[in-house]
């Protein structure tokens, strides 16, 4: 993995770039497209937390992150969130440890925020991420949302 890694906000520079970024075909039903990503993000505002992942000039993945989101209002009002919302590897791009690279800078911002947990949901299923994201450390709440297997992550 590249020493050159960073997060940018995405720019009128960069959405062309970010809305082109696509994951492998049979990867599509797991995750979102971004540009799906980046209108829930206009919606949400200050909760969504989106960022490319760049190594060097090159666009290599785009995350969203989202910021203290009401969980389960109807059984917990209290129960708010946060956590990795989006996670996009392009095709071309992954099994160079971009991933983990974009998982644990949204641990350091959820530290820097003075989160205890990080959440992550994820489509269940052999050709799911689930096995990616036991192997950083997240383990399953039991909890389902959406049909999505629900991680927590002690930050």
């Amino acid at each position: 993995m590249s020493t050159s890694l960073r997060l940018e906000q995405i720019t009128p520079a960069t959405v062309d770039a970010a809305l082109e970024l696509r994951v492998h075909p049979h990867q599509e039903h797991n995750v979102a497209p971004v540009v799906r990503s980046l209108a829930e993000a206009y919606a949400f505002g200050e909760q969504a937390w989106p960022r490319l992942i760049f190594d060097g000039d090159r666009l290599v993945g785009f995350l969203m992150a989202f910021l203290d989101i009401p969980w389960n209002e109807d059984k917990d009002p209290g129960d708010r969130r946060s956590g990795l919302w989006r996670l996009n590897i392009s095709a071309d791009a992954q099994g160079k440890g971009y991933g983990r690279f974009a998982v644990e800078a949204v641990r350091d911002e959820l530290r820097r925020r003075g989160e205890q947990h990080f959440y992550v949901t994820w489509e269940p299923g052999e050709d799911g991420p689930g096995a990616f994201y036991e192997k950083l450390g997240f383990r399953t709440t039991g909890e389902v949302s959406g049909g999505q297997t629900v991680g927590v992550l002690d930050v």
